[in-house]
């Protein structure tokens, strides 16, 4: 019996998984972030711990500021995680209500008011919400909040590894195989964490890529009817700067 729940594991892992952007492998990668500044402002850290389940590696990763805040070492963090993260079904795990409902809400909106709020001031943090939309275009990402300093100890890991760095002091980041990791990234309640909901902005295009042919469409109804059935990526875009680089992204990745 064991055998065969070990080979129903492995065919399930292998998987095509259809999802909103591109069919892929079910590899998946798992990223917790945090961030904080002493004083806000003032000195700051963030942390980041990237699992790789497929291949058993985990990463961690941090770093500082001298002048900085909450909400930029928060964002910075999840900026560095995704530079190094490898290509996947990404889940990224943060106890940043700002960042995440910004990237998954608000950017559409600034985005087409040239950067202005709705108060028509200028949208703090633009030079990292540029960076956050460039790392994630193309990327297949689900979003979720967790409840900070509730248990779980891949949030509860970050934390330390960000305030050791905001603090000045020494900290040994891990790089290695997961088995040899004590930080459980796995075991989380479900009430601390929310999964983030989708904007609800009006969509810039629809692209796709069928045997390494794009193809845009204005519509949802077209899109579908090219990549139905197919082994075919695409994905809603809601700016020609997003739908520039998504384009230029899949071009490089072949």
């Amino acid at each position: 019996e064991g055998n065969a729940t070990s080979r129903r594991q492995k065919r399930l892992a292998l998987r095509p998984a259809f999802c909103f952007g591109r069919i892929i492998l079910m590899k998946e990668i798992i990223i917790f972030t945090d961030g904080g500044a002493i004083g806000n402002p003032g000195p700051g850290g963030y942390g980041a711990i990237i699992f790789d389940k497929e291949n058993k590696k985990v990463i961690e990763i941090g770093g500082s500021e001298k002048n900085t805040t909450n909400n930029r070492m928060e964002m910075k963090a999840i900026i560095e995680a995704l530079k190094n993260a490898p290509a996947g079904a990404i889940n990224v795990y943060s106890d940043s209500k700002y960042t995440i409902t910004g990237i998954t809400q608000w950017v559409f909106g600034w985005q087409q008011n040239d950067w202005k709020t709705k108060n028509k001031t200028d949208v703090l943090n633009k030079d990292l919400w540029q960076q956050l939309i460039d790392v994630t275009s193309g990327k297949d990402i689900e979003w979720k909040h967790v409840e900070g300093h509730v248990g779980i100890p891949g949030n509860e890991r970050v934390d330390v590894i960000a305030n050791s760095f905001a603090r000045g002091k020494e900290v040994v980041l891990f790089n290695g195989n997961s088995e040899d990791y004590n930080v459980d990234l796995v075991s989380m309640k479900s009430d601390t964490v929310k999964v983030a909901k989708k904007s609800n902005a009006k969509p810039y295009s629809y692209i796709s890529m069928v045997d390494g042919k794009i193809e845009k469409h204005s519509a949802w109804a077209d899109c579908e009817k090219r990549v139905k059935g197919k082994k075919a990526r695409f994905k809603k875009t809601f700016s020609k700067e997003e739908e520039e680089e998504t384009i230029k992204t899949w071009l490089n990745e072949g």
